[in-house]
């Protein structure tokens, strides 16, 4: 299975639709949200290179940025 981590921040559409994708397709990951704490607000702008957008999905060391239906 892969190891799939998803940044998000509460209340944003794209980090719920991903992750209702992510869950009807039996993909477990981990959520990270980046308002919690500055490490995981760190973490996301070191995956994104800069980029304040969510959500952020790595899978495996692969990083996508943003959500678009699949």
């Amino acid at each position: 299975m892969p190891d799939v981590k998803i940044f998000t921040k509460p209340g944003c559409p794209y980090c719920a639709a991903a992750k209702k994708d992510l869950n009807d397709r039996g993909v477990g990951f981990d959520e990270i949200d980046v308002t919690a704490t500055a490490e995981n607000a760190r973490k996301a702008l070191e995956f994104s290179k800069g980029q304040r957008l969510v959500p952020i999905i790595v899978t495996d060391g692969e990083v996508q940025i943003g959500f678009n239906g699949g």
